[in-house]
């Protein structure tokens, strides 16, 4: 993808062609799920159009456009397409000062995931506060945190699935930088209140990635695909890139999490100016084609 193009059907250099976009039905894309953080510009409303044109059967939602809409109305327009609710993102940010503020912005999306559907609220789980370099005592308050949401997730049905993010992320969004790391705290709990997530973007460099992956087993809350793309751009949050234009080996990693007995949807979850640039009918169908030539 280019911004000089704004479109999202670039071929990097040296990559295969790409492949016919798929139609709707095709069983390939029986487990597709389409994060709306991959189509930023659109409102609920057309991200479930735009996944029900494409064919596909899933969609990850976030709390500011479910906001936008109301979530009352947002979880009756996903009810009523029949799309699976795969994630709703996000929660955490459980290591700042305010721990009382931090756990009721939490019951609060608990109670937005329960609403809309979704099989799971994705948590974020925060970095250090300003001048803190206290790493096993912003762990500590993570897990502290977790023990009090636990309880809470399971009597509303959604499980928290915490997300390990890149240690390029540490210190501002996640001092859970490995699944091992994620998996320290979730194993503390039951399996239908926590969970992690395995996300293509943030553990494909981790050498044992794939030992941890079989030790997640039932703990698999989500998996979510993308690529590492070079290089990265000023604001790292933003190097996602499509699934076959970077280095992770994600069919690798959906084979594994396959092997650990996942069977839950693949989320396309991309943030990029670039993707977010450009017309998002376009971006809906690159995903499409993506999913059928590197990750399934």
């Amino acid at each position: 993808m280019t911004a000089a193009t704004g479109t999202a059907v670039d071929v990097p250099s040296g990559r295969p062609a790409e492949v016919p976009t798929p139609a709707p039905g095709d069983p390939r894309l029986a487990r597709l799920s389409l994060n709306q953080a991959t189509v930023k510009r659109w409102s609920v409303g057309e991200a479930v159009d735009g996944c029900l044109r494409a064919g596909i059967p899933a969609i990850g939602l976030w709390r500011e456009p479910v906001a936008e809409a109301g979530t009352a109305a947002a979880a009756r327009r996903v009810r009523a397409s029949g799309l699976r609710v795969s994630s709703y993102c996000r929660g955490g940010f459980l290591t700042g000062p305010d721990r009382a503020a931090a756990i009721d912005d939490n019951l609060r999306a608990l109670d937005e995931a329960a609403e809309v559907g979704a099989a799971c609220l994705v948590m974020v789980v925060g970095g250090l506060p300003p001048g803190d370099r206290d790493l096993a005592g912003a762990r500590a308050r993570v897990a502290d945190a977790i023990a009090e949401l636990a309880p809470e997730a399971g009597r509303r049905g959604v499980r928290l699935a915490l997300e390990p993010l890149h240690p390029l992320f540490c210190a501002d969004r996640a001092v859970l930088s490995t699944l091992d790391q994620a998996l320290g705290i979730a194993e503390r709990f039951p399996v239908d209140q926590v969970g992690v997530v395995v996300d293509a973007y943030h553990v494909w460099w981790d050498p044992r990635v794939h030992e941890q992956i079989a030790r997640a087993g039932a703990r698999i809350a989500s998996f979510q695909a993308c690529d590492w793309v070079l290089p990265l751009p000023a604001d790292a949050l933003l190097g996602r890139g499509m699934v076959g234009d970077g280095h992770a080996d994600v069919r690798g990693l959906r084979r594994a999490v396959d092997a650990a007995g996942y069977t839950g949807d693949i989320e396309v979850e991309i943030f990029n100016g670039d993707v977010w640039a450009a017309d998002h009918h376009a971006v809906v169908a690159t995903v499409a084609r993506r999913h059928v030539q590197y990750v399934v």
